[in-house]
This record gives structure tokens, C-alpha cells and sequence, in this order.
């Protein structure tokens, strides 16, 4: 459910009002029912939210919204909108719940819509992300983020970390992992084949030398051990031309050395703001923690508090989440 002071509850009302959703999957929310009734009620949308505490008694039928209910949220005391340490540990019980029924294989995948990291603090509960519960409540050591569109999908060596911090572990051994990561997701995604760009991590891949020894010394070594285990890749390609080639089809998926070097082309892609409105319409990627031994995909934008209740939230970037995440689960299952 996500944070239900955010825009989660109304995205998912949206994402589960339409008949390709449940095309693709049997979708039940983990959350709190009357909070998914409100969420009907400010849209308008003709609903039924269906209050269970097993999967066995989900419906999954259009027009039905399968909620799990946990009763995590006193609706005397809620305010839409607003930070509330209630509203963190709604959103970390929820998603702690489809964590548990994931890893007893009761659900074949799970999608979470945004927390607050400040609620979920003010909660006690002092993770990072949504990220961090995964592999806590998962016990997974390695693992790493992929941002990825219907053309962009993108890995990365390191990412909250500083600047200086970063360069310092753009290693092989990283590189090899997280290639190996992006190559096992692509294949998930019904890729046979797939071809991964690894990027430079200085200016035109430091030019033979010119501009850095990481290219030299890291990056094509373990370019030239992937290629040597049957690996199909590429690199050090230069970063300001690799991302464009990725998104014109040329590589299936993309190796960024730090957080930045693959977020800004990502949410330049991705990201649709309406000059007019002075607000950001769509943010149309998501976000994929790789090395779980179970499925989470997530939106990839935040709580949006500013608008929360308004019913103008775009659902774009959870039916793409939704999307990912069927295809996964099918092709895990192959």
C-alpha cells in the first residue's frame, strides 16, 4: 500500500480499475481496508474493496479490490497529506506482510507503491527504503537497484554513497556481480539473449588513459572475463553516448559506475513535467531490488504529499511496476 498519507492508495485504486491488470496477474493490496475505501470514495471509482486475512479468500475479479487487511491505520487520528509516524509503520507492516507471504511462496511477486522515509523513522523503524526491509527480512546480502522503462534498464556499481566514495569502488568484482545481475534480470523479462552496456566512469571512457586509470585497470578487465564466460557485452562505452544507445535499442540493458551517472538519464526519460500545471504529470519508471529470492518491484517516484487526495496522481509508473513484475514471475516459473 505504501505510506497512506501519500498517493499510493489513490495509484493503486487506478492500477486496479483497469481490465489489463488483471489480465496480467491476481493483484491483492497488503494495507488497510478502510483506507483503500477512501481511496475509492475520493475517486469516485465503482469498487468494492474486499477485506481478507488469507489469500484463499481473495476474489480477484474486476470490480473487487482484494486488500489484506492489517488494520494498521486509526482512522480518527489519520491526516491525508501529512508526515505521521502511524502512517510509516502502516507502510512497514504493510510491505513487512507481502515480504512474509512472498517468501512462503502464498504470492509469486511483490510491488510496492512509495513510503516516507521520515514517517517510517518517526515509526521506530530505522531503515533506509523499502530496499533495506527486502534484504533485511529476506537475510540477502548482495543485491542492487535497477531503474528500468519499457526501452531503459539500468544497474548500478554503487549508489548512495559520495562522489569520491563512489569512484573509489567502481571494482571488478563488483562489476562482474551486478552485470551478472542485470543479464539474470533481463532474462526474467523474456530476453534470451541479452546485451549489456558496461559504462566508463570518466570523461570518453578516459580516452586511452588521458582522463583516468579506472577504465584501464577495472572496468575492462572484467569486460574481458564477462566476454570470456559467454557474456554479451560491451565497455567501457563513453557515458554520454552509451545511455542514447540504450535507449534506442542497441543494448537491453546498461551498467552505470555511480548513482547519478544512471539516475539522470533515467528520470530525464522518464519524468514528464507540465509547465503549465508547475507539477510533474508522470513519472513513468520503476525501480527493481535484484539478488532477492523473491520479486519486488517498486514505483519509482515518492509519496507526493502535495497532492495526495487530489485524484490527480498518474498510476503510469505502478502498471508499468505491475508489468515487470507479471513477467518476471511468469518467466521465474518457466
Amino acid at each position: 500500500m505504501g505510506d497512506p498519507a501519500g498517493i499510493g492508495p489513490e495509484i493503486i485504486v487506478k492500477a486496479l480499475s483497469r481490465k489489463e491488470t488483471y489480465e496480467k496477474c491476481h493483484p491483492i493490496v497488503t494495507g488497510d481496508a478502510e483506507i483503500m475505501r477512501m481511496a475509492v470514495g475520493q475517486l469516485g471509482a465503482d469498487l468494492h474493496v474486499n477485506a481478507v486475512d488469507s489469500i484463499a479468500d481473495a476474489k480477484f475479479e474486476l470490480g473487487t479490490i482484494d486488500v489484506y487487511d492489517l488494520k494498521c491505520v486509526d482512522m480518527d487520528t489519520y491526516q491525508q497529506g501529512v508526515v505521521q509516524p502511524q502512517c510509516g509503520n502502516a507502510a512497514f507492516v504493510s510491505v513487512v506482510k507481502a515480504i512474509e507471504l512472498a517468501m512462503a511462496g502464498e504470492v509469486d511477486g511483490t510491488v510496492t507503491a512509495p513510503l516516507n522515509k521520515e514517517a517510517l523513522h518517526k515509526a521506530g523503524h530505522h531503515f533506509d527504503g523499502h530496499t533495506e526491509i527486502y534484504a533485511h527480512y529476506t537475510n540477502t546480502k548482495k543485491y542492487a537497484m535497477l531503474l528500468a522503462d519499457e526501452f531503459l534498464r539500468v544497474i548500478h556499481v554503487s549508489t548512495h554513497v559520495s562522489l569520491r566514495e563512489a569512484c573509489d569502488r567502481v571494482k571488478k568484482a563488483r562489476i562482474i556481480e551486478v552485470t551478472e545481475l542485470i543479464n539474470d534480470a533481463c532474462r526474467q523479462f523474456g530476453i534470451a539473449k541479452p546485451h549489456i552496456g558496461i559504462a566508463g566512469l570518466n570523461p570518453h571512457a578516459s580516452d586511452g588513459g588521458l582522463f583516468g586509470w579506472e577504465e584501464e585497470k577495472e572496468i575492462a578487465p572484467a569486460v574481458e572475463e564477462l566476454k570470456s564466460r559467454g557474456f554479451y557485452v560491451d565497455g567501457p562505452v563513453s557515458p554520454d553516448s552509451l545511455f542514447a544507445k540504450a535507449r534506442c535499442g542497441k543494448f537491453d540493458g546498461v551498467v552505470a559506475m555511480y548513482h547519478d551517472q544512471g539516475h539522470i538519464p533515467f528520470k530525464v526519460v522518464g519524468f514528464q513535467w507540465n509547465k503549465e500545471t508547475g507539477r510533474m504529470e508522470a513519472s513513468k519508471g520503476v525501480n527493481i531490488t535484484l539478488g532477492l529470492p523473491i520479486i519486488r518491484v517498486s514505483v519509482d517516484h515518492g509519496t507526493a504529499f502535495d497532492v495526495a487526495g487530489q485524484g490527480i496522481a498518474s498510476a503510469e509508473g505502478l502498471l508499468l511496476a505491475i508489468d515487470y513484475a507479471s513477467k518476471m514471475a511468469v518467466n521465474r516459473k518457466a
